[in-house]
């Protein structure tokens, strides 16, 4: 009776036994594949663990698909190992379009750096809080007014990211505002919730 020819049952309850083993390993191909792939499978978890699993898998399932070609001569194991690379190829698109998409400006992760990490914030927290600011950075060139002594509204809260900015009144300098200070806090938190305002500096 041909190997083709075993039914299910008979494969399950009465496996063929090996005849004789082959005398010479597979292919230079095969052994390289088994190792890589051995090597993809010990990623970590997260996105970069899964950015190491299959950027390692593909080139192993590549190497699989040239031992099946080349070797093994079966186009259906060639097929199935070609679909596989495919499969993790499109894997790694998504995650690197995931990464990409979940970046925050240069001026906004600098600013984690500084003052949310070392206050343990995590990082999907401080994500949030720059979504609700839209992430805006708004960029003053030399002598430049913030803001204008009983004209520009109290609507938001600034922090400066960079630079140096002069604080007066009635044209008398008051004090400068240094990089990861607040621009406006004294104006914000005079104010109720319902209340509106106007700055009382410059």
């Amino acid at each position: 009776m041909s190997a083709s020819s075993l039914s299910w049952d008979q494969a399950v309850f009465q496996p063929p036994v090996c005849d004789a083993w082959k005398e010479i390993a597979e292919g230079a191909a095969y052994q390289l594949a088994s190792c890589i792939v051995l090597l993809g499978y010990m990623g970590g978890s997260g996105i970069f663990g899964s950015l190491y699993i299959f950027g390692v898998l593909a080139p192993g399932y590549f190497c699989y698909a040239l031992w099946g070609w080349l070797n093994a001569c079966g186009l259906d194991v060639f097929v199935w190992n070609m679909l596989l690379v495919l499969a993790c190829l499109l894997q790694l698109a998504h995650l690197a379009y995931r990464l990409r998409r979940d970046t925050i400006p240069e001026e906004f992760d600098l600013l984690y750096k500084t003052m949310y990490l070392p206050l343990q914030v995590p990082l999907e927290v401080y994500k949030e809080i720059v979504k609700c600011c839209e992430e805006q950075v708004q960029s003053l060139v030399r002598d430049q007014n913030y803001a204008v002594e009983g004209k520009t509204p109290i609507d938001r809260l600034s922090l400066l990211l960079s630079g140096r900015v002069r604080v007066s009144q009635d044209g008398q300098f008051l004090h400068y505002v240094f990089p990861y200070q607040f621009l406006d806090s004294p104006e914000w938190e005079s104010l109720r919730p319902s209340e509106e305002g106007t700055f009382q500096v410059t």
